[in-house]
């Protein structure tokens, strides 16, 4: 069986708030060329979760570790 990475789980990790890491992960999956994992693997109206090392969560975590840009 596959172990599923949540977005919870990787906010915990690395103390962020949820609702600001939604907003990170909106932002880089509308930029496709930048992070096409990312952007293939998400579903609208679907959990923010990722197969444990995948390129998607690479992705994903490379993301939400950027400086916030406003």
């Amino acid at each position: 069986m596959t172990d599923i990475v949540t977005l919870k789980a990787i906010c915990d990790e690395l103390k962020i708030d949820p609702r600001d890491a939604r907003e990170r992960l909106r932002a880089a999956t509308s930029e496709a060329k930048a992070n096409p994992e990312l952007a293939k693997a998400r579903k609208p109206r679907t959990p923010w979760q990722w197969v444990k090392g995948s390129a998607a969560e690479k992705e994903a975590r490379r993301a939400l570790q950027l400086p916030k840009t406003e």
